[in-house]
C-alpha cells in the first residue's frame, strides 16, 4: 500500500443507474490461492480479486514453493506442492494490511516443518494475533510475536502437529479457518466448535478440493453450536474456480443506491452465501428495495443479480445474531442508518473493535464529524437518522488506514450537502482497487 496519503472529497451525486459488477469475493480469492498451492496439479481461478490483500497471499504461497501466474486474460493458474510440501521461505512474508492472509497462513504453516516470519504495515501490526496463536500453539507450533501478541512475528511449525478440539470463545471465521488449515497436515481429526455459524467458505472449499470434512449442528450447554471436524493427512485435488462478486464490496453500492434519490442500479454476479448475506436482510427490514434476480449456484456458492432502488429507510434494532454474517458491512450500514427515519440500534459488535481499526469508535467519530447523531456503546452504536435529509458533510474524517472506513465515508459523501473529505483513500486498494473509478461511473 502507498505510504503517501491520498485525500479526496466525495460530493453529492446524481442517481446511480445502469448495470455493474464488483470485483471477486476476497474471502474466496484468498482461499483459492492457498488451497490451490496445497493441492496436487493445476488450479485455475477466474474472477480473482486483484487487491493488495490477495496479492500478499499469492506472494506468500510463491515464497513457500507454489507456482502462481496470471494470464493475459486475467485467469490465474496455481501449480500446487501438495499438503506437507511447502518450502522454507527465504525472506519474511509481508502481509501488508491483510489480517486474513496473516491468520490463515499462520494456520497453514503451523503443521509444516518450516519457520516463517510475518510482517505487515502499521495498521496490521497493531492487530492482536493471540486468538490464533493460542490454538495453534496447542497443536505444537511455536511463536515469537512482538509485545502484545502482534506482528512482526516469527513462528515455527510442528511436524507432526497434534490434533485438538477447540471451542472458540468468540465467533471468528479467520480463527476457525486457521485451525482447519493446520488440521490438513495433522494426523487424526482436528475439531472446531463455534458458538454461532460464521462464514463457511473454508468448509465449502476444503470439501471442494477433496478434504474429508464433516459439519454437525448440536445443542451445547449454552445453546446451539456448530461442530466442524477435518481429517488430517489430506490429499487435495486441483480445481477450476469461478470467484463470485464480493458481497462486502457490493454493499457500498447497495447502500449508495438506497440513499441517493432516483437511483435504480443492477449489480450482477453477487455472492449470496447465507453466512455473508446478513446486510441484505437488514436493509430489507429497514425498507430497502432490493430484488434478487436470476438466482443460481456457481462453484457451490449461491449467486444472484441484485436490483437496488432508492428507498426511504427506517431505523430498526439489528438482531445481534446476524453480526457474524455481516461483520464487515456494519460501517456502511451505519451510513445508511444515519439518513434513515428513526433510531437504529446495534449490539454484539465487540469484534469490530479489533478489525483494521476500532470500527465502532472510528465510525462514531467520523459520522459525528459530518452531522450524524451517534451514541457509542461498548458493543455497538445507536444512530438517530435524519429522516432522509442529507447529512451536512465536512471532514476531513480520519480513516486510520482502514479501507472499509474510507469507502463507507465516500458513500456518506453522496448523501451530504457539502460533501465529505476523507483523509486517505490509498487503503481502498487493499480490497477494492477500482472502487473510486466505479463510483464515479455510476454516480455521475
Amino acid at each position: 500500500m502507498s505510504e503517501t496519503p491520498t485525500p479526496r472529497r466525495f460530493t453529492a451525486s446524481g442517481p446511480l443507474r445502469g448495470t455493474m459488477r464488483v470485483p471477486g469475493d476476497k474471502s474466496i480469492s484468498h482461499r483459492s490461492l492457498m488451497l490451490g498451492a496445497l493441492a496436487i496439479g493445476k488450479t485455475t481461478i477466474t474472477g480473482l480479486l486483484e487487491g493488495e490483500d490477495v496479492l500478499a497471499t499469492a506472494a506468500a504461497m510463491r515464497a513457500m514453493g507454489a507456482t502462481i501466474e496470471r494470464g493475459d486474460d486475467g485467469t490465474w493458474t496455481v501449480h500446487g506442492v501438495g499438503v506437507g510440501g511447502l518450502l522454507q521461505p527465504a525472506q519474511a512474508l509481508d502481509m501488508g494490511n491483510s489480517g486474513t492472509s496473516t491468520r490463515l497462513l499462520m494456520g497453514v504453516v503451523a503443521s509444516h516443518g518450516i519457520t516463517a516470519s510475518f510482517t505487515g504495515d502499521a495498521s496490521l501490526s497493531a492487530r492482536p494475533m493471540g486468538r490464533v496463536i493460542e490454538p495453534l500453539s496447542q497443536m505444537g507450533a511455536q511463536f515469537t510475536p512482538s509485545p502484545g501478541g502482534t506482528l512482526p512475528l516469527m513462528m515455527r511449525g510442528c511436524l507432526p502437529a497434534v490434533p485438538i478440539t477447540c471451542r472458540l470463545p468468540v465467533a471468528s471465521a479467520q480463527v476457525k479457518s486457521a485451525i482447519l488449515l493446520a488440521g490438513l497436515n495433522t494426523p487424526g481429526i482436528t475439531t472446531v466448535i463455534e458458538p454461532v455459524a460464521t462464514r463457511d467458505h473454508s468448509e465449502r472449499m476444503l470439501k471442494g478440493f477433496g478434504a474429508r470434512l464433516e459439519v454437525e449442528e448440536a445443542e451445547g450447554a449454552d445453546g446451539p453450536e456448530r461442530i466442524i471436524r477435518i481429517h488430517g493427512d489430506a490429499d487435495l485435488v486441483a480445481q477450476d474456480i469461478v470467484v463470485p462478486g464480493d458481497p462486502s464490496s457490493a454493499a457500498f453500492f447497495i447502500v449508495a443506491a438506497l440513499i441517493v434519490p432516483g437511483s435504480d442500479l443492477r449489480i450482477e454476479n453477487v455472492g449470496l452465501n447465507p453466512t455473508r448475506a446478513g446486510l441484505i436482510d437488514v436493509l430489507r427490514e429497514m425498507g430497502g428495495q432490493i430484488d434478487l434476480l436470476n438466482p443460481r449456484e456457481v462453484g457451490g456458492e449461491p449467486v444472484a443479480d441484485l436490483r437496488v432502488r432508492h428507498s426511504q429507510l427506517h431505523g430498526i434494532t439489528v438482531d445481534p445474531a446476524l453480526a457474524p454474517s455481516m461483520i464487515d458491512e456494519f460501517p456502511v450500514l451505519f451510513v445508511a442508518a444515519s439518513v434513515a427515519t428513526g433510531q437504529t440500534v446495534t449490539s454484539g459488535l465487540d469484534e469490530l473493535r479489533v478489525k483494521e481499526s476500532d470500527r465502532l469508535s472510528v465510525m462514531a467519530t467520523a459520522l459525528r464529524a459530518i452531522g450524524a447523531s451517534v451514541e457509542e456503546r461498548e458493543d455497538g452504536l445507536v444512530i438517530t437518522g435524519t429522516g432522509g435529509t442529507p447529512l451536512a458533510g465536512g471532514g476531513p474524517v480520519t480513516t486510520h488506514l482502514d479501507h472499509r472506513i474510507a469507502m463507507s465515508m465516500a458513500i456518506a459523501g453522496l448523501a451530504s450537502t457539502n460533501g465529505v473529505s476523507v483523509d486517505d483513500t490509498a487503503p481502498i486498494a487493499t480490497s477494492f482497487p477500482t472502487f473510486e473509478k466505479m463510483l464515479l461511473e455510476r454516480a455521475s
